[in-house]
Formats: structure tokens, sequence, C-alpha cells
């Protein structure tokens, strides 16, 4: 039996919170800033690769993936899936609350 602790619980979910809003908070100052450098190189990147500067060989990036979620998928396989929810539920609906609360008021 899984034994739960008001206490803990409490702990853990304030304490999500608040490094949710503070993460929430940053990340509405820096995603603007992000969002311009990414978009700038994205077209240079496209435009290197319209004048035929740069070559992107997609076969090969996505051929990467693939090998790479067959590795996380057979590692997955040996943790049991009710602990593993049942350990991040406190911590990761505190960081929610808090990253939602931060993001809209920062």
């Amino acid at each position: 039996m899984i034994d739960v602790d008001p206490t803990t619980l409490t702990l853990e979910f304030l304490g999500g919170a608040i490094l949710g809003a503070l993460v929430g908070f940053g990340t509405k100052r820096v995603a603007k800033l992000l969002a311009v450098i990414i978009g700038v190189q994205l077209m240079v990147v496209r435009y290197l690769e319209s004048q035929e500067i740069l070559i992107i060989d997609y076969e090969r990036l996505t051929a990467g993936l693939i090998g790479s979620q067959e590795q996380v998928a057979s590692a997955e396989a040996n943790v049991h899936w009710l602990e593993s929810i049942l350990s991040t539920i406190p911590v990761g609906l505190g960081f929610v609350s808090g990253f939602l609360v931060g993001y809209h008021r920062g």
C-alpha cells in the first residue's frame, strides 16, 4: 500500500508551484527574444539551402530520431508506470500551476 502524507504532498506542491512561477515568469521574458533568434536562424539556413551553399540530409536526421525512440521505449519498459506517475503528480501539478500563474502574471 502507498503511504500518503498530507504535509509532504503540500510541501511538494508548494515547492513545485514556486519553482513553476519563477520559471513561467522568466519564460515569458525570454520567449520573444528566443523566437526572434530562432526565426532569424531558420531564415538564414533556408536561404543558404536555397542557394545550395548548405545541404541538409533529412534522411539521416530522421533515422537518428527513430533509433533514439526505440532505445527510450526499451528502457521505459522496465519501470512500473503507476509508481512513476504517482511519484511525479504533486511536484508536476505544482510546477504546472505555478508556471501558468508566473507566465500570465509576468
